[in-house]
């Protein structure tokens, strides 16, 4: 292995066995009787990809963003990394230890207290007692939760377990660095805390690997960056080619969602188009989202319109539904629908805007219809409430326009 290289992958693949069976027996008693009753039944599976032929290496002091959609394959490129799970096939050569903060609830035993997994876990990182002491203090501090030291760990909220096992994997001294996206579950203030110590990481010569649909912490970060698609590496790079592909992977969704017959619903209409005024704005600024729906002069009843805007992780950061301003819509004409949402000040990142006609049930659901990204814009406002866009539901003031197409 290159001396210079912190990790080299070569040909790397992972694939599951998927049962295709159906009707399968939910319960242990009718599974054994199934057995009994189908001796030499030979259950069917089907083979899922995972990560596909993956090549790259990273040299040491690099800090690496792994970006993708949802399902690309970035936990579990982490997790073979990490040596949680094997490779199916391929070579990893890493060139030292490995500290990791993965998923919420992993890494620490339940049972003991946060003095305890201080401790177990830079044993199982190959370190000494003495070692391990040195760092304790500044392991504690950076965390802020010595008040619970003594607690057991099954007792501590998400974000005081996000705090601890960050400043456990960030403090013990591991070569290399691997964070999902856990960081999400903490605060602003410790987020921030945490960006800063992993540069630092990177500074000393150690390698940080971090996946994160956060676009802003991934630039503010990351040196390079792997973009993941459907469980291939399409880029390996400077950040800024891999967020061009994962900005563009939005507009391609968009896209394919927009034959009608593919789209949820009954289909007794249909929005022909959706549009964002602008493809980014700065956070303070007003968001305008137009839908164009077709008449439809056969369908009876007035119908009402729920757009739905999410951020980069899918989760829904605040719906703007017209029977909220009692605005409902005549069947019988063209729409042509404007949305303004005003006040609704959003991290940088990019959105997707899902939008939904109904009646008594859903005539149509397009999902990702329109995307846009909102760009840095400092200082935030004071009341900027960094948790209200962190997955909560945010309450957004807006106002629905009727106009004809």
């Amino acid at each position: 292995m290159d001396s210079s290289k912190a990790i080299t992958v070569s040909g790397l693949s992972k694939a599951y066995r998927i049962s295709r069976s159906e009707n399968r027996p939910t319960r242990a008693t009718e599974a054994v009787v199934d057995r009994l009753r189908h001796p030499f039944r030979r259950e069917e599976f089907e083979v899922f990809e995972a990560l596909s032929n993956i090549d790259f290496e990273v040299p040491f002091g690099e800090a690496v963003g792994i970006i993708g959609r949802n399902g690309a394959g970035k936990s579990t490129l982490l997790k073979i990394l990490t040596r949680i799970t094997a490779p199916t096939t391929g070579r990893i050569e890493l060139g030292g230890r490995v500290g990791s903060l993965l998923e919420v609830g992993t890494g620490f035993h339940p049972e003991l207290t946060g003095r305890e997994n201080i401790y177990l876990n830079g044993t199982l990182l190959g370190m000494r007692r003495h070692e391990i002491r040195r760092r304790f203090d500044e392991i504690v501090e950076f965390s802020g939760v010595s008040k619970f030291l003594d607690t057991p760990v099954k007792r501590y909220s998400s974000g005081m377990y996000v705090r601890l096992a960050f400043s456990v994997a960030a403090h013990l001294e591991t070569e290399i660095l691997a964070i999902d996206e856990v960081l999400a579950v903490g605060d602003a203030e410790f987020k921030n805390k945490s960006l800063a110590k992993m540069r630092d990481v990177a500074k000393d010569g150690r390698t940080v690997l971090y996946v994160s649909h956060q676009m802003a912490t991934v630039t503010a970060l990351c040196t390079s960056a792997l973009y993941l698609s459907a469980g291939r590496l399409e880029y390996s790079g400077p950040v800024d080619g891999a967020l061009e592909l994962y900005r563009n992977s939005f507009e391609s969704f968009a896209e394919s969602t927009r034959i009608a017959h593919r789209r949820p619903g009954t289909g007794e209409l249909r929005a022909a188009d959706v549009r964002v005024s602008e493809a980014s704005f700065t956070s303070t600024e007003d968001k305008v989202v137009e839908v164009d729906i077709p008449a439809n002069c056969s369908m009876v009843g007035s119908y009402f319109v729920s757009c739905h805007i999410n951020d980069a992780n899918g989760v829904v950061i605040t719906k703007c539904d017209s029977r909220l301003v009692e605005m409902w819509f005549d069947p019988s004409e063209d729409q042509r629908i404007r949305l303004t949402l005003t006040g609704l000040w959003l991290r940088p990142g990019r959105y997707t805007v899902d939008v939904f006609i109904c009646k008594m049930g859903v005539l149509d659901a397009w999902e990702a219809a329109a995307a846009f990204e909102v760009l840095p814009e400092l200082p935030y406002p004071e009341s900027f409430n960094d948790e209200a866009v962190s997955g909560a539901l945010v309450l957004s003031d807006f106002t629905y326009e009727r106009g004809a197409s």
